[in-house]
């Protein structure tokens, strides 16, 4: 069962602008939409592109390099809901931003 593990601090994020984490080795991309956090795989699958340096907007994150879309709500692809990347439950405790993950599979 995944656990949930402090990774960041909510001063850290800055609003529509993604910031990387990492659980082991593995790069998660923490996003702040108003008051709402969302937590997805960091490299986008069609060329490893790091999805915490695309741009945020309409609950989508756009990959930097070729512009593939991913919701922030889910990790889905947007322009074909049947693919997808990992999407971790984030809740926050105090100023801390928790993300639950299990490690060594990190399955979202």
């Amino acid at each position: 069962m995944p656990e949930f593990r402090t990774v960041c601090r909510v001063d850290q994020l800055v609003e529509n602008i993604g910031h990387v984490v990492y659980v082991g080795d593995h790069p998660i991309a923490i996003f702040r939409v108003g008051d709402q956090f969302f937590a997805i795989d960091d490299t986008c699958p069609h060329m490893g592109a790091s999805l915490a340096a695309g741009f945020v907007e309409h609950g989508t994150v756009t990959c930097p390099w070729h512009f593939w879309r991913f919701r922030l709500e889910d990790g889905k692809w947007a322009d074909n809901p049947r693919l997808g990347i990992g999407c971790y439950p984030v809740r926050l405790v105090g100023e801390e931003v928790q993300i639950a993950v299990d490690e060594p599979g990190l399955e979202g």
